[in-house]
């Protein structure tokens, strides 16, 4: 069980400003989140679970894609049939 100072104290050494309306909320996340951690540490380990996993992605299908004309036609820049992006460096 978390408690508050826990709280305080990982805020500390974090580095983090945690004021006292969130220490409630704080601590009662955390406390959730270690309870969890227990439910897990229960499930058998080294064992294989079978979760029936098939493929769900399809073939590939070649189609038609757009004309240069048609991808640049809502572009707000082009230059020489291409994209115009501004300078990054």
């Amino acid at each position: 069980m978390v408690v508050s100072e826990d709280v305080r104290k990982i805020a500390k050494l974090a580095d983090v400003g945690v004021d006292d309306r969130e220490i409630e909320e704080f601590t009662s996340q955390c406390s959730e989140i270690l309870t969890y951690f227990e439910m897990l540490d229960t499930l058998p380990q080294g064992a294989t679970i079978d979760r029936g996993l098939v493929n769900i992605f399809r073939e590939d299908e070649i189609t038609e894609s757009l004309s240069q004309e048609e991808a640049l036609r809502n572009a707000a820049e082009k230059e020489d049939g291409f994209f115009k992006a501004p300078r990054v460096m």
